[in-house]
């Protein structure tokens, strides 16, 4: 998975807009293979991230769960173990 494509749903606190934007950003780059996109494809370019990042707005917006939600501090913790024990 791209390093800034993470899981955004059901977290305390909730994703802020830079998450979000930045996963969009992310997602656009790897469809379009554009790190940075010339200047005759800018517009498209950033069109493209904002509407991604608006639907994935509308998805947190309107997903639902029963479970609670997941730390964000103690999740990365668990994250830096895990990348210890794995290149370890």
């Amino acid at each position: 998975m791209c390093r800034n494509i993470r899981t955004l749903f059901n977290f305390e606190p909730p994703a802020t807009e830079e998450e979000i934007r930045a996963s969009a950003l992310q997602f656009v780059r790897k469809l379009s293979g554009f790190t940075h996109p010339s200047r005759v494809n800018e517009a498209a370019f950033n069109r493209a991230v904002d509407e991604v990042a608006a639907a994935a707005r509308r998805l947190l917006g309107s997903l639902e769960t029963a479970s609670p939600a997941k730390n964000r501090e103690i999740e990365a913790m668990k994250a830096r173990a895990r990348a210890r024990e794995r290149f370890a």
